[in-house]
């Protein structure tokens, strides 16, 4: 006699179909997180020229918990260069000194959010210590705190 217990030991589709169930079920309860606003966290305080520059977006759900927001959730427009996903490619050449940025919800269009951050203008000339030199400095800087101890 075929008991439920058997059935579902030995019927191959019985382990799929529940899977795709709760799988059906969990889509339906994150799919119901309304994103409420949204706010940009950018990492710097300028964009740099001829690179890709990520903006990062973070969606404020009406529950108050915060999750992150990429090209999949919101449409990126800018008054400068172009995306690639989250990250706005600013031109080597441009001589502009700031780009607004506006991200739109796909699914509420009404839901847009606008901020203005700098290009930055001076070119990336700095020359970074090695390990080696860095090393040395330190054992510089420790010899002449030794020095001002015992003086």
């Amino acid at each position: 006699m075929l008991t439920l217990r058997t059935f579902r030991t030995y019927h191959p589709v019985f382990p799929s179909l529940t899977v795709t169930l709760v799988f059906t079920l969990c889509s339906l309860f994150t799919s119901a997180q309304q994103v409420d606003s949204i706010y940009f966290h950018p990492y710097t305080d300028s964009l740099k020229k001829g690179t890709y520059n990520y903006i990062n977006v973070d969606g404020l759900l009406k529950n108050g918990r915060y999750i992150p927001l990429d090209s999949t959730h919101v449409e990126f427009t800018a008054t400068l260069g172009f995306f690639r996903g989250n990250s706005l490619w600013v031109p080597l050449n441009t001589r502009e000194e700031k780009v607004t940025i506006t991200a739109t919800l796909r699914k509420d269009k009404h839901l847009t959010k606008s901020f203005t951050i700098y290009v930055k203008q001076l070119p990336d000339n700095e020359v970074l210590e090695t390990k080696e030199e860095i090393l040395e400095r330190m054992k510089n800087e420790g010899r002449d705190s030794r020095k001002k101890k015992k003086g």
